[in-house]
Order: C-alpha cells, then structure tokens, then sequence
C-alpha cells in the first residue's frame, strides 16, 4: 500500500468518524447541525414511505389532495410513492456514510425537487393549500437550507 493509497483511505474513514460520531476538526462540529437534519429527514422520508407500502389509504390524506378510493387497484398506485421515499431516504443515508458533505448536500439540492412538485401537484390539482405550503413547501425549503449549509454555500 502506497502513501497515495493511504491518504485517499484515511480521508473517507475520517469523514465517516466525523459524520458518525461528530469527532474530528472544527469543521466537522459545524457540519453536526445539518448532517442531523438531513438524518432526522432521511429516517422521516423513508418512515413515510413505509406508510405508502403498508398502509396507503391511511397515509395518502395528508399529502394534500382528496384521498382516493381505498380499493385494491388505488393502494397499488399509492404504493410506488412509498418505494421513491424509501430509497430517496436511503440513498441519502448511505450518501453520508459514503460519501464526504458536498455530495450529500447536493444530492438533498436535487431531491428538493420532489417536494417542490408534489406542491406543485397539490397546488395544481386544487388540493389543500395549507398542506401543500405546510408540508411539500416546508420539507423543500428544509431541504435546500441543509443543502446549501451542507456544501457551505450559505
């Protein structure tokens, strides 16, 4: 093993030690908060969509449009949202066991997007207003703020 071979080992083990245990240099305390958030909102997507998987006709009224009908076909179609917030959840987590916090902040900047449209949708389709600010434009703006905190943008 090379120094070379070394360095790039030990740089991602420290970045995991830090991401994990928020040890490490003053930079890694700074990033605490957001690394935290952005936990506390892969673990929160990934509950949600486990609602969609399990249970879709008891999720579906809060995201902001009328509940569909509760037949066999509907709570099939629900499903798949539950698979895209399980594994948007997911890929964030291992992004940030993987990976150092710019990529994890740009992978939220980018699935920022999915809040955005489904407000959009709800917004469009004449759904609940207050739902579709509340939650869709709420987890949008958490995300970017993370997101942007996370690749030191603001």
């Amino acid at each position: 093993m090379n120094a070379a071979d070394v360095e790039s080992f030990a740089n991602p083990l420290h970045q995991n030690l830090a991401l994990l245990g928020f040890l490490g240099d003053e930079h890694s305390m700074h990033d605490a908060i957001p690394l935290s958030l952005a936990v506390l909102m892969a673990v929160g997507i990934i509950v949600i969509g486990c609602f969609y998987l399990v249970s879709p006709e008891r999720i579906s009224g809060t995201f902001g449009l009328k509940p569909p009908a509760s037949d066999a076909d509907t709570r099939a179609w629900l499903r798949p949202k539950g698979i895209r917030d399980v594994v948007a959840g997911l890929v964030v987590l291992t992004m940030m066991l993987t990976a150092d916090r710019r990529l994890v902040g740009t992978a939220l900047l980018v699935y920022a997007i999915i809040p955005l449209g489904d407000m959009s949708i709800v917004l469009g389709s004449g759904g609940s207003k207050s739902r579709a600010f509340s939650v869709h434009g709420a987890t949008c703006a958490a995300m970017l703020v993370v997101g942007l905190l996370l690749i030191h943008a603001i």
